[in-house]
């Protein structure tokens, strides 16, 4: 029986099978936190690179109604182009900066609950659903 049983303990065969039990499971729980994350950080820059874009283009107007009619046009036409966005779920705040009236503000939150994310892994620590970015953009001749 002992000899059995150092037999058993020194084989080797089986060794892979239980590596790839312990394994799988960390290694598909990486796997998916890459992915949702990687849905996520694309949907965030999006919505920073939308706000840049829209601040930019605060700059053609003389005036800030002109300013906030051509950024808030913008914003219409353009959140769409972005594959992870929906328009409809995008909220934004514009406007001359409070603080320093010679800037131009672009504030965006968009409600990121229609990602793909949200159902993917339970235990997996997620981020929050709201993703805010904003822009200020220096108005010209000030």
């Amino acid at each position: 029986m002992l000899r059995l049983c150092d037999r058993l303990w020194q084989d080797r065969h089986g060794t892979a099978v239980i590596e790839f039990a312990i394994l799988t499971p960390v290694f598909r729980l990486m796997l998916t936190g890459m992915l949702a994350y990687g849905i996520y950080f694309g949907a965030a820059h999006s919505i920073q690179q939308l706000a840049a874009d829209a601040a930019r283009t605060a700059i053609a107007g003389l005036s800030q109604a002109e300013r906030d009619g051509l950024v808030t046009a913008y914003l219409e036409q353009n959140a769409a182009a972005y594959i992870l966005i929906n328009p409809a779920r995008l909220s934004h705040t514009i406007g001359d900066s409070a603080a320093d009236p010679s800037q131009y503000e672009v504030r965006l939150s968009y409600d990121a609950t229609d990602l793909p994310i949200w159902n993917l892994y339970p235990p997996l620590p997620m981020p929050g659903r709201t993703i805010a970015f904003g822009a200020t953009i220096r108005r010209g001749g000030l």
